[in-house]
């Protein structure tokens, strides 16, 4: 790939292009060189303004490449570089890497703001935006727009003593979020139950039983009986709060005191002790509050909003309460159906049924309506397997193969993947780094996709291609077993797959609009919820799901009942994102210290019309809520919503044609890919989803694919 190799005698945190050397990326480097990079980058930054006020001085006109050019070169080192320190922290975390991440961070902060602060800058891209210059095309138009718009957000039109106190705050916000992040981490691994009881682990599957006691096995405990290491047949088995040991244990595991215990355990994570991120949540919301406010803007919602598709709070109250009312009967009715399952089955809790409970119950009644136990669908789906089935579908829409390539590239764990991405004719444009496993200890816990390279155009003219980081936290392959995945998991990989297409797939040469960059946040999320439709295709599932050991194909009566449980607890589900997003919402644009009520009581009000079974006392959520509180969901959270009625109404554009037949699905694929995943940010997402779609989105096919009656929004 173009312009991807280390230069020669350059500490590797330098380097500021390519694929990065992360191994010999330790904190001492970071504590070394992180300064030598700032130093050097204020210094270009300076010059740069002092051109343009030379030129903005005289009435000169200005061109893209005296101002957006340079001002790129000096970004995009600081995201290199700071990227792969951010990347480095969040999947090998040590106590030495955190702190030399702490250390480093006020600066970049504080240099970042320089960045967006700089008048001459804002009169330059002002100019140039105002400018009938010949060469400056829409995309160039809407980077500036949003630029503009960006360096209002980052105080540009602060003076004195405001732009002081604006950017102490901007700094003290990185630092929480950092601190908000850890303690989330922190408390995670910092917590497990160790099990010794057969009754304690009744109901569990082998698979989960193999993942408890390697935990045990790890942290040294030992079947005391036998005098032996922990094994899956007789424990030890230490439980922990980590998604493979958690998830499992709460919907097989029949001791209904440890569930209580676990779940807990879970939603206290970083509440109390000095991992407590309650005052954490309440200092960041009053910081963003009074940001917002410097800024014009009656809040941070309302500031947030500004640069998204939805605009403003009410559009979003109106979508979110549309749903609401709609999945509200359905949950109810749900929650029935698992009382009645409950008493069906003699349980003490039945017509009672707590937090703890609703996993467990959801399975057994899943498994009596549909006889689908999803775990035992696991050795359907190894990960090498799954990863084919997704690469021939990706060959099959998009016309591209993808092929691997490990041991050509740099890896920061033993377990990372690296794959090419090419067209057709062999011709390589992208790749991708692929981090599958859950590591408790030193990863956190979820799913993402981001930026490794940006597709761009190098010095010398030529295109340096897009790399993606793939990350996600599923069950870990073992000595005995490949990686085998659970539905679940499969439709997770398939999500972040979606957006690093978008990443790896666009054509827009211009880095500020590549790929996800200048989407909208809540229109982001299209090209992966898309992807997630694919796991139920017959076609693809049909590669996918085949026996590990056997090789014979998932049974057709297990592939009808995947599809017809599609919609199982839809109600509850749709209700589950609808509470987490209008409290996200209700925290940016109402809390503030007058309102009498603590973040967390006003997401217990919320919680009155958002949920069929109200928080339990010990239910500190807030403390965990990653997403907006160390994220960029903050007043966001909804876009997950949003963008699933453009990702349906995108899907519906097979089923209408069929998605059985091969050369309309290849011509619409080839379509999206023109289109949703090619033009990146280089224009409004409407635009885009006209080109692909030929009209507006509708909510049609999210009705139809929840399985809600609701009225159209």
């Amino acid at each position: 790939m173009t312009n991807q190799n280390p230069q020669k005698n350059v500490p590797p945190l330098l380097i500021g292009q390519g694929i990065p050397e992360y191994s010999a990326i330790t904190p001492k480097q970071i504590e070394t060189y992180m300064p030598v990079l700032l130093n050097d980058l204020t210094k270009q930054f300076d010059a740069l303004e002092q051109e343009l006020s030379k030129k903005t001085e005289a009435n000169a006109y200005l061109q893209w490449e005296e101002v957006m050019t340079p001002l790129y070169k000096i970004e995009e080192r600081l995201r290199w570089s700071w990227g792969v320190i951010c990347h480095l922290n969040a999947v090998c975390n040590t106590e030495e890497l955190r702190n030399a991440h702490s250390a480093q961070q006020p600066e970049v902060v504080r240099l970042s703001n320089r960045f967006g602060q700089s008048k001459p800058l804002h009169k330059a891209l002002s100019t140039l935006n105002s400018q009938k210059v010949k060469g400056i095309d829409k995309t160039q138009r809407r980077i500036l727009q949003r630029e503009l718009l960006s360096m209002k957000h980052r105080g540009v039109g602060l003076e004195g003593s405001e732009r002081e106190a604006f950017n102490r705050a901007s700094e003290r916000l990185a630092e929480l979020a950092t601190k908000f992040s850890n303690n989330v981490l922190d408390a995670t691994k910092g917590w497990s139950l160790l099990l010794t009881k057969r009754s304690d682990i009744e109901g569990l599957p082998a698979r989960a039983l193999e993942v408890l006691s390697n935990a045990a096995k790890e942290a040294g405990d030992k079947n005391k009986d036998l005098d032996c290491e922990a094994t899956p047949e007789n424990g030890p088995w230490r439980v922990g709060l980590d998604m493979p040991r958690y998830i499992p244990f709460m919907t097989y595991a029949k001791n209904r005191s440890i569930r209580e215990i676990l779940y807990k355990a879970h939603v206290k994570r970083a509440s109390h002790g000095e991992l407590n991120n309650n005052e954490i949540i309440n200092e960041i919301l009053l910081l963003r509050n009074s940001q917002s406010k410097r800024l014009g803007y009656k809040n941070w919602a309302e500031l947030s909003l500004a640069g998204k598709m939805a605009k403003n709070v009410e559009k979003v109250e109106t979508l979110l309460e549309e749903l609401r009312a709609a999945a509200m009967p359905a949950a109810k009715r749900e929650l029935k159906e698992l009382e009645a399952c409950a008493a069906d089955e003699g349980a003490a809790e039945a017509f009672n049924l707590a937090p703890w409970d609703i996993s467990f119950w959801s399975e057994c009644l899943r498994q009596k309506r549909f006889n689908l136990n999803q775990e035992l669908l696991r050795p359907w789906f190894p990960l090498p397997q799954v990863l084919d089935s997704l690469f021939k579908l990706c060959e099959r829409l998009f016309d591209i193969s993808i092929k691997a390539a490990d041991g050509e590239k740099p890896i920061w764990q033993e377990d990372v993947r690296y794959f090419e991405v090419c067209n057709s004719d062999g011709t390589r444009i992208a790749a991708f780094y692929l981090d599958p496993y859950s590591r408790p200890k030193n990863k956190r816990g979820g799913a993402w996709m981001d930026e490794c390279l940006t597709r761009s155009t190098s010095q010398e003219g030529k295109i340096v291609l897009p790399v993606a980081y793939l990350v996600c936290n599923q069950t870990p392959a073992t000595d005995e077993t490949p990686s085998l995945m659970s539905f679940e998991e499969v439709q997770t990989l398939f999500h972040e797959f979606g957006h690093g297409l978008q990443h790896m797939l666009t054509k827009v040469n211009h880095p500020q609009a590549a790929g996800i960059n200048n989407v909208e946040w809540d229109a982001v999320e299209l090209p992966s919820q898309f992807m997630e439709n694919w796991c139920l295709d017959r076609y693809t599932l049909k590669t996918m799901a085949r026996h590990w050991k056997t090789k014979a194909e998932l049974p057709e009566t297990e592939f009808t009942k995947l599809r017809l449980s599609r919609t199982f607890n839809s109600g509850m589900a749709t209700l589950r994102q609808i509470h987490f997003a209008l409290t996200d919402l209700k925290l940016h644009s109402l809390w503030n210290k007058e309102l009498g009520l603590t973040p967390d009581e006003l997401r217990r009000q919320i919680a009155i019309t958002t949920t069929v079974i109200r928080p339990i006392i010990e239910d500190q959520f807030l403390c965990a809520f990653s997403h907006i509180f160390a994220g960029g969901y903050a007043a966001g959270y909804y876009s997950y919503k949003w963008a699933e009625v453009l990702s349906a109404d995108a899907f519906s554009a097979f089923e209408e044609v069929g998605v059985d037949d091969e050369e309309k699905v290849k011509a619409i694929g080839r379509r999206f890919r023109d289109t949703v995943l090619a033009l990146g940010g280089s224009k409004s997402p409407n635009e885009v989803f006209k080109e692909f779609r030929g009209r507006n989105a509708t909510t049609e096919a999210l009705i139809r694919h929840s399985g809600l009656d609701i009225k159209g929004c």
